[in-house]
């Protein structure tokens, strides 16, 4: 767990810009172990004992570990390099790395259709009477109601968005900082979750991808040289 910092951009070793975002990843907390499945309880950012209910600062002071305001669960492989009170820090992860990063992304209020789901609006015309309203959303004599999911306008925003396969480009463990490539939802100081990717595996930053050279058809090249095209 941790939370979105703000964004950047940082050179690679051939020069390029890469746009990245910082995150503050940990410190969390190791609150308690499970099995079937295995499962492990991590708690991040202190709060105050008065501001936790009795059973909540109950629990808290039965594993000896100072009260924390965040509490989630995460999958794991085995329980066995953890323990109750352990710390993770972001050196938990290390350049190369792909994570999935879930937040609430930014919220907009009350929004019309247009802007909502990007409806196209009716004719621009003086005469049209119809420029960016609802318009139809159904039948009247037959189904006599309007389907569930029609796009409407309403609340836009603050929706639990998952962005899968971003890489870590750097890990600054002194300062508990990764530096992930691309974007993640929320806004500057959002509570983010941050998993190991399940669909990408570890690669190297300093490996690179092969160039495929591509392959030319003779014959379509001789005959767009005899009509004069390059």
């Amino acid at each position: 767990m941790g939370k979105k910092v703000g964004m950047t951009q940082i050179f690679d070793n051939e020069g390029n810009i890469i746009p990245v975002t910082v995150l503050e990843a940990g410190p969390c907390t190791v609150l308690g172990l499970k099995e079937n499945p295995t499962k492990v309880v991590l708690g991040y950012q202190s709060v105050k004992e008065n501001r936790l209910n009795k059973p909540v600062a109950g629990f808290f002071k039965k594993i000896a570990v100072a009260p924390l305001k965040r509490i989630r669960e995460f999958t794991s492989s085995d329980n066995k390099d953890y323990k109750i009170g352990q710390e993770i820090k972001a050196d938990f992860l290390k350049p190369g790395d792909f994570v999935d990063v879930t937040g609430a992304s930014i919220g907009k209020g009350f929004q019309g259709g247009m802007v909502r789901w990007n409806w196209s609006g009716g004719p621009a015309a003086h005469g049209s009477m119809h420029h960016r309203r609802v318009g139809s959303i159904g039948a009247s004599s037959d189904p006599s109601r309007v389907y569930k999911g029609a796009h409407m306008p309403g609340h836009m925003g603050m929706d639990t968005v998952t962005v899968q396969g971003l890489r870590v480009m750097r890990v600054e463990a002194g300062q508990n900082l990764i530096l992930v490539k691309g974007c993640v939802p929320g806004a500057k100081n959002g509570f983010l979750v941050i998993n190991k990717s399940r669909k990408k595996a570890y690669c190297s930053l300093d490996e690179k991808k092969e160039v495929v050279a591509i392959k030319r058809n003779p014959m379509k090249q001789s005959k767009a040289k005899a009509v004069g095209k390059k």
